[in-house]
């Protein structure tokens, strides 16, 4: 088998940020966010990681974080293009929003050369066990369809200063039976809320949510082209510049049609991370108490503290 691979995706806007989040430092000494993910993961055993990227981000993205990593991991960059799409399909007028999670993994398909891999976004912090449980997850045998995800308590991953989209997940004996992709969800007190229309819906706090990080096996791949143009059927009519294909869903969908198995690899992990510009400072904090506790050192990327991680 082929050694796991780390799939970062990192070309969403970051509208709600105010500006390039994903290469915002989050330290003093000018360490980002995924950084902390990426020294996790090296951690756990990953060596390559694939960022999907923007076009114009990649020289950003090369300084920023590619040049450091480099004499530690195999670090390729994949192109999320708007016309990257199914035969047939074309980019409507004003479109400038990426197609979302499920199109950006798509994307990547060429890089990832049949191996197994695990996927992330850039602006969140997942957690030293949460990496280790998805890397072996990854490297055990399993059979070609059957894939994982690490599961988080709800209250664990929202923000005080605006909304969240989260994957909310239904389970049985350890496995996923389906997942509802929420796009607005709101903290309340030790609990949250979805609104959806003018009507809001209570949510638990101990609502198991999903945060994209997932261990997929190969074949998740061709799902992902498969269902594409049924997608972009639906949404070229009814919502063509902001509709976007989430990853979340295609898993559901293989769910419900038997197609696949998804294991929930649940964590009590605190979900960090810079949705809105307000996040910062509580970020910033909370990574300097994990480095004065020492779960990280100061200088993630010496090689002395590598050799000891």
């Amino acid at each position: 088998m082929n050694q796991p691979a780390l799939l970062i995706m990192a070309a969403g806007m970051g509208s709600r940020f105010g500006g390039p989040k994903q290469i915002t430092p989050v330290d003093a000494n000018g360490h980002i966010l995924i950084d902390f993910s990426l020294y996790d993961a090296w951690r756990a055993g990953f060596r390559t990681v694939i960022f999907i990227i923007k076009p114009e981000m990649e020289p950003d993205f090369r300084q920023a974080i590619g040049a450091h990593i480099a004499p530690f991991f195999e670090v390729q960059y994949v192109h999320q293009r708007l016309d990257c799409l199914p035969q047939g399909y074309g980019v409507p007028a004003g479109r400038v929003k990426p197609w979302g999670t499920g199109h950006a993994v798509a994307c990547a398909a060429e890089a990832l050369r049949d191996r197994p891999f695990a996927v992330i976004n850039a602006d969140d912090y997942y957690g030293r066990d949460a990496m280790q449980a998805i890397y072996q997850f990854l490297a055990a045998n399993g059979a070609p369809n059957a894939h994982a995800m690490v599961g988080y308590q709800l209250r664990n991953t929202v923000t005080e200063f605006g909304y969240v989209a989260r994957g909310v997940c239904q389970m049985e004996n350890g496995f996923l039976t389906g997942i509802t992709e929420r796009t607005h969800i709101e903290k309340r007190g030790a609990d949250a809320a979805y609104l959806e229309g003018d009507r809001e819906y209570p949510l638990p706090g101990d609502t198991v949510v999903s945060m994209n990080l997932w261990g997929f096996r190969p074949m998740i791949l061709d799902e992902l082209w498969r269902r594409m143009p049924a997608f972009l059927d639906k949404t070229l009519a009814e919502n063509p510049l902001k509709g976007e294909y989430f990853l979340p869903s295609v898993a559901d969908a293989q769910i419900r049609e038997g197609l696949g198995t998804i294991r929930v690899l649940k964590t009590n992990a605190q979900w960090h991370g810079v949705t809105y510009r307000e996040d910062l400072e509580s970020v910033q904090a909370a990574l300097a108490e994990m480095t004065a506790q020492g779960i990280y050192p100061t200088r993630l990327w010496d090689p002395a503290n590598l050799n000891k991680a």
